[in-house]
């Protein structure tokens, strides 16, 4: 046995240091001691043997072993959003007591980090639909990564798809600012064949309404764009009395814009936003938007579910539909 060896401590070590079995000290150590009815004092017992024996969990060589990672990823595409931050904070709630850890892939580069490591579960939020992307979706599927992905269009190839309805029911959002107000404008972060955007030509077209190139302002895809446009917009003196932003982040910044410029929510200006996020909810006014009720819980459940019955056969589609949410931000 040589010297490295001797000095590395192990299960057995910190087991016997602490006076109890190895197998609390593995279910302390990942986080499972709570499902297993160990007593707080004994895990605390374990811990402080550990951390005097310089005991750390050797990952790679578990990964290996028993083909878990531990690992939740969770590739998000804007992070200063407040939905991708409610999104991390729910799932990693959710998984902690199971021993896992949730980690941000920064800028939705999936595809790079499954070339380098393979997670328990990865949730992607969005998914372009080019070939080229898919195929290479569902190589990782094939080779035992559980995804669990967001997309109105893919299918379910050997992993997971959740679908939401969004576009089609933002048009609910734009009839609702019309049921009061004349001039409707646009928050948008694209007017090039984004459905979001669709959505809002389209029901203005079909109440016969003018879209003025004037009413309409294009946003960087963070905050600081969305309160930059709203900003602009807000500003001009012939401005819209209404506002239809294409996420929430972006109709947040425009209640700010406004609050900035001294104008009242919704008496001088109502504004709506896309997503139903929590912030929004907590925003004062609080923010009508078109989303679905309860999405982070159960996107949690589902994670949850893949991870807790690793041998159910992934190819699923969890429909999730979104409805008009009315709050104090577009109240007449």
């Amino acid at each position: 046995m040589t010297g490295q060896t001797q000095d590395r401590p192990t299960l057995r070590m910190v087991a016997k240091e602490a006076g109890v079995s190895v197998a609390t000290v593995s279910y302390v150590l990942s986080g499972r001691h709570r499902s297993h009815t160990i007593k707080d004092s004994t895990a605390d017992r374990v811990r402080e043997a550990a951390s005097r024996l310089g005991y750390r969990r050797n990952d790679a060589a578990r990964a290996i072993r028993t083909g878990k990672s531990d690992l939740v990823l969770l590739s998000l595409s804007v992070l200063a959003d407040p939905w991708s931050q409610a999104v991390a904070a729910t799932v990693s709630t959710a998984v902690s007591p199971l021993g896992k850890t949730a980690l941000i892939v920064a800028d939705g580069d999936w595809r790079t980090v499954l070339s380098n490591r393979t997670p328990d579960v990865i949730f992607i939020d969005s998914v372009s639909p080019e070939p080229s992307l898919v195929a290479e979706l569902e190589a990782f599927a094939a080779q035992g990564v559980q995804i669990v992905a967001f997309s109105e269009t893919l299918e379910p190839r050997g992993f997971d798809v959740i679908r939401s309805g969004a576009e089609p029911r933002c048009h609910l959002a734009v009839e609702h600012l019309l049921e009061h107000h004349s001039r409707v404008g646009a928050l948008t972060s694209s007017t090039s064949g984004f459905a979001r955007y669709d959505a809002y030509v389209n029901t203005m077209r079909a109440a016969g309404r003018p879209i003025l190139e004037s009413d309409i302002e294009i946003f960087e895809r963070h905050p600081e764009g969305a309160y930059r446009a709203a900003m602009a917009l807000l500003s001009k003196p012939d401005r819209p009395t209404a506002i239809y932003c294409t996420t929430d982040f972006a109709a947040i910044a425009a209640v700010r814009a406004a609050h900035r410029l001294r104008l009242d929510v919704p008496g001088d200006v109502a504004v709506v936003g896309v997503g139903n996020t929590p912030e929004g909810e907590h925003l004062d006014p609080s923010l009508s938007t078109v989303g679905p009720v309860g999405f982070n819980e159960a996107l949690a459940r589902i994670i949850v579910g893949r991870l807790t019955d690793r041998e159910g056969a992934p190819g699923e589609v969890f429909d999730f539909p979104w409805q008009l949410i009315v709050r104090e931000s577009s109240r007449a």
